[in-house]
């Protein structure tokens, strides 16, 4: 089963420097169709102007992972973390008992990210944040792993919420077949080209809820890069 969140449904912003479509409901008055997915509370599809970004603010309690699409993001916190992102980047800034933080487009294109928060597993703990390049996301027809809360993907950067988030590439025609489990459910987001889902056309941008089935079948209508957050 999935349920299909296309692109023109999702609620947004528009200011002078910042784009913003919500995968999920930020607002009381938001699509009430777009609730949480377990401890996946939020996924932001923000495009950022040049030289502009989200000045020094806070966070605490929450999970943050920001996916860059295309550009250079640049990144700085009161733990003293510096980084440059660049697109296929992929960062996780635990905020724990809290944080602040600042994020610019430091490049010369519009910088494009995903941002997506989960719920901790515990309330605080010391805040913490990681960055990790990824190049084997070009790898055809197979999922990486990007960030997880579970053991067994020691090759991924930390979380600590009981999420996964993967990446892949399909080649037009590729087939993924992905075991979740009936006790598991998924967010999934087509970054580019148009892809099937269980026999659901979706087209870029789209995301789409998928429960309630032990695994889920993913076909490429076209080259297409795609996103997926599991949850328990």
């Amino acid at each position: 089963m999935i349920l299909h969140r296309r692109w023109k449904t999702l609620d947004g912003k528009r200011l002078s420097w910042l784009r913003a479509k919500y995968h999920f409901r930020v607002h009381a008055d938001g699509n009430p169709e777009h609730g949480a997915l377990g401890p996946l509370l939020v996924w932001n599809d923000d495009e950022v102007a040049v030289g502009a970004g989200f000045a020094m603010h806070g966070h605490r309690d929450v999970e943050i992972v920001t996916y860059v699409r295309q550009g250079v993001l640049g990144h700085r916190d009161t733990l003293g973390s510096e980084g440059t992102l660049h697109a296929g980047d992929v960062q996780v800034m635990s905020a724990g008992s809290g944080i602040q933080h600042e994020e610019f487009n430091r490049g010369e294109v519009p910088l494009l990210i995903y941002q997506i928060w989960l719920q901790p597993r515990e309330s605080g703990g010391a805040p913490a944040w990681a960055t990790r390049s990824f190049p084997a996301r070009h790898q055809h027809g197979q999922f990486t792993v990007l960030a997880s809360g579970f053991a067994d993907d020691s090759m991924a950067l930390p979380l600590r919420a009981e999420a996964r988030v993967l990446c892949a590439t399909l080649q037009a025609g590729q087939q993924i077949r992905h075991p979740l489990g009936l006790a598991r459910q998924a967010y999934l987001v087509v970054v580019t080209g148009a892809i099937e889902v269980d026999g659901e056309a979706m087209d870029a941008l789209d995301g789409g809820v998928i429960l309630g089935v032990d695994s889920t079948v993913i076909e490429a209508r076209e080259d297409a890069e795609i996103i997926m957050v599991e949850v328990a």
